[in-house]
């Protein structure tokens, strides 16, 4: 007889968009990750994990213009 199944668990985190102060549910995310808020749309970074999770507004990439 097997044991149960054991899977990582996905660790729920919170944190406010910078832009509109919405409450963001992010699961598994990594410093540096890209995340888009569900409210106002803007693209957020992942800017620190520990000891909560902390948001940024995510850098425009330029237009390199075929060079």
């Amino acid at each position: 007889m097997r044991g149960p199944l054991c899977f990582p668990m996905e660790e729920t985190m919170s944190a406010l968009c910078p832009e509109c102060e919405a409450n963001l549910s992010l699961n598994d995310v990594m410093r540096g990750e890209i995340v888009v808020c569900p409210d106002c749309g803007v693209d957020l970074e992942v800017t620190s994990i520990e000891p909560a999770v902390a948001l940024a507004l995510a850098p425009q990439e330029a237009e390199d213009w075929g060079e």
